[in-house]
């Protein structure tokens, strides 16, 4: 048989096994469509960030577990091209990525580790687990024809999905839990939760509904908003008429894909479609970064066009924050939260005075006493042209920088709660000098007066001494050993 022959023969023979073990390959990874009772998973080592195990009938949207922080997980929908997650079971309780960890579906969806706790149950008694192509996780009952017992839909974790209702009732919260969105009678507000004691938190944006296709009615029901197709956030209250439009920079073109809005980590909420390729930018209601509620960290000054630096001129900002965080919560009533300095900073205004509460005062001293003796109060900001005194009941913000001198802040710093970064490192450089100049100390008291191992002759030169009489002996001996080590120590 001729060589070419042989050569094609082979090569047929290892496509067809590699075709079969393709096939193969693809038929036992094939993410199931539906889940019903009795299903049971858990995390496997092996998955790098997502393992699934529920998908839609398109392959976009799967639910599964989701790496975070590399040792714990949480239960989400992810949307497959691109990695992100639109929905989380629980992100304020998180479990770990361990074989003890598992979902399971007994009627209820449940995520639980049987030496801890149930981390989140839906708890239904359903019958049937599914996901549809806009990422709707829902549970339904079989016996019950278009009986749905729960829905991702109606609580939302950080993510508004295409089509998606919102109401009254829900609210959108940040992946780092500072944020919230809620609807009011007749807007969208965006809220932030600086101390965990200041109830629904500070108000720091808002959208109120501008009514000119249709109004609101009061008795008429709650207003909702839904995520438009055509590229826009509408709010409604009856009908398919909105009562408010906010248009999104794609707004009414064709071919735009599926859309999102997120409520970002840093407060802002944002807008995106998906091109097939990637999510783009298409909407923020936040545009100017000074604007943000804390875009500069705690104690920080944010000067437009400029970037960001600290209240008290001195920390370097590029430490990456201006005071340590650890004790920048709670109030100063306790006996061990009572101390405190002040900081005082002229030129500075609240992102969000026009949402704030204030109260009109006669001079600037009035306004920080007021604060002085309010242990709830962490700061003030006074502007003396209209007598507005703004206090803040939690741990002072972001602040921005204005061409105004006559608006001067008034600030309460917790004593021990710490320096920027860049004092810290200065006090560990410090400290490692110390330790160095210590062992060469050591050391040079060895070399002097314990550490040689010679001794004076009879006629006056140096002889070794061999570990006999005559030489250092005892506690000299032992000493200079001991510091030897010492310098080795420290130079490691």
């Amino acid at each position: 048989m001729n060589r070419p022959l042989i050569n094609w023969v082979t090569r047929l023979i290892l496509l067809y096994a590699t075709t079969c073990c393709s096939l193969v390959r693809a038929t036992t990874t094939t993410t199931p469509q539906e889940l019903l009772r009795g299903f049971t998973a858990t995390p496997s080592p092996s998955a790098a960030s997502f393992q699934p195990f529920l998908s839609d009938s398109t392959g976009n949207y799967s639910l599964g577990f989701l790496r975070v922080n590399r040792t714990q997980l949480a239960l989400a929908v992810v949307h497959v091209p691109s990695s992100e997650p639109v929905w989380t079971a629980n992100p304020a309780l998180l479990a770990r990525w361990s074989d003890q960890t598992r979902v399971f579906f007994n009627g209820s969806l449940v995520i639980a580790d049987p030496h801890t706790r149930v981390f989140w149950s839906s708890d239904t008694s359903g019958d049937r687990v599914w996901l549809s192509n806009t990422s709707n996780l829902q549970i339904e009952k079989l016996d019950q024809p278009h009986s749905v017992l729960w829905q991702s839909f109606q609580f939302p974790s950080d993510t508004l999905m295409e089509t998606q209702n919102f109401t009254t009732a829900m609210s959108l919260v940040s992946s780092n839990g500072l944020y919230s969105m809620r609807l009011g009678f007749d807007y969208i507000g965006l809220y932030a939760k600086f101390n965990e004691r200041s109830g629904s938190g500070q108000i720091y944006w808002n959208h109120k509904a501008l009514e000119a296709k249709a109004v609101i009615t009061e008795g008429q029901g709650p207003i909702y908003a839904v995520l438009n197709p055509d590229g826009f956030l509408g709010m409604y209250q009856n009908g398919s008429t909105p009562v408010d439009v906010q248009s999104f920079s794609s707004f009414q073109q064709p071919g735009s894909g599926n859309r999102r809005v997120r409520l970002e980590q840093d407060g802002n909420l944002k807008g995106y479609y998906w091109t097939g390729s990637n999510w783009v930018l298409d909407y923020q209601a936040i545009s100017r970064p000074c604007e943000l509620p804390s875009p500069c960290g705690s104690y920080g000054l944010c000067q437009p066009g400029k970037g960001c630096s600290c209240l008290d001129n001195k920390t370097d900002h590029n430490s990456g924050r201006c005071t340590s965080p650890e004790k920048n919560s709670g109030d100063f009533c306790g006996r061990d939260d009572g101390k405190y300095t002040v900081l005082r900073s002229s030129g500075v205004e609240l992102p969000y005075k026009e949402l704030m509460g204030y109260e009109e005062m006669a001079s600037l001293d009035q306004c920080e006493s007021a604060c002085h003796v309010n242990c709830t109060c962490w700061g003030a900001v006074y502007t003396n042209s209209s007598g507005f005194c703004y206090m803040l009941d939690y741990p002072i913000q972001t602040l921005v920088g204005v061409g105004d001198e006559t608006k001067v802040g008034y600030f309460k710093v917790r004593e021990g709660a710490g320096k920027g970064s860049a004092e810290v490192g200065v006090g560990v450089a410090m400290l490692v000098g110390a330790v160095l100049v210590l062992c060469l100390g050591v050391g040079f008291g060895w070399y002097k007066f314990g550490g040689r191992r010679w001794r004076r002759g009879v006629g006056g030169g140096y002889a070794e001494d061999e570990g006999g009489g005559g030489g250092a002996v005892g506690p000299y001996k032992e000493m200079g050993s001991a510091s030897f080590r010492s310098i080795e120590l420290c130079e490691r």
